[in-house]
């Protein structure tokens, strides 16, 4: 028996060392609901968790581009729907305005409702969604998902030459002529036309920033399942690691201390 090298009392230090590290590392990982805790408790899985969280933060920029398109395909559509309303009167005030019994007063009166109008669909295009343009006619490029794909989204032109003829026509003439009102009325059928090509253009948007709105969620949903399997931990799994790791420092810690005890024994050897 020797007393200036106590190995039983450096291998139960040693021991209790480990399991108040593995009781701490269990701490750690119950307490953040993370199991990698610091880079060296999983290396490779940091590592690819840090790129799937990069992915998934690229992708919720890209819904909230694909849901800003989605607004502002909305709102071209709810102007466009009041345009509709007023192009509709406008067809019916040329129409009127082509009554051989109508006079030149009434024409005017005509006249007077239809440059109202004119004057409305004018100011639509002018129109902006937060600075933009809803109405220039410009393509637009949305972001689709974190790689670099994109959607080009047609654009709305109500400064066309179509529309810009419209905002010239006049139903009022000289004596019963109705001639302008027969011109007006042609522009405003063409004007019709172009904007229901337009509003089935904008339906056509919506429909496509929709299915990359719900493609971009899926894919978040999967990436996010997947960072899950590698960092988020196992509670059930890691209680029981923590009261096996408890367990071993409560005895490392009773046995440490009777180690430390076993020198007094050479007392007794020397009495």
């Amino acid at each position: 028996m020797v007393i200036n090298t106590n190995l039983a009392a450096q291998s139960a230090a040693t021991q209790l060392a480990q399991s108040s590290a593995s009781l701490a590392q269990s701490l750690a990982r119950l307490s953040s609901g993370s199991q990698i805790t610091s880079p060296a408790d999983d290396t490779a899985g940091l590592a690819v968790s840090m790129k799937l969280n990069a992915q998934v933060a690229r992708l919720n920029a890209a819904g909230d581009d694909v849901s800003n398109a989605l607004s502002f395909c909305q709102t071209q559509d709810g102007y466009l729907q009041q345009v509709s309303n007023a192009l509709n009167r406008m067809s019916d005030l040329t129409v009127q305005a082509q009554d051989v019994t109508k006079t030149t007063s009434d024409r005017l009166l005509y006249n007077q409702e239809l440059l109202s109008l004119e004057s409305f669909v004018h100011g639509v295009a002018n129109k902006e969604f937060n600075g933009v343009s809803l109405f220039s006619g410009a393509t637009l490029t949305v972001p689709t998902d974190g790689s670099g794909n994109t959607f080009a989204m047609a654009g709305v032109n109500l400064n066309s030459l179509t529309f810009t003829n419209l905002y010239g026509d006049r139903v009022n003439q000289v004596g019963n002529n109705s001639t302008g009102a027969v011109y007006a009325m042609y522009d405003v059928e063409r004007v019709i036309t172009q904007l229901a090509g337009y509003r089935a253009q904008i339906g056509a948007n919506e429909e496509v920033l929709e299915q990359y709105s719900n493609q971009v969620a899926t894919m978040k949903n999967n990436l996010s399942a997947a960072g899950s399997q590698i960092t988020d931990v196992d509670v059930a799994q890691e209680s029981t690691n923590y009261a096996k790791a408890n367990i071993l420092v409560q005895t490392g810690t009773a046995m440490l201390a009777q180690a430390n005890s076993l020198p007094q024994s050479v007392l007794k050897l020397l009495s």
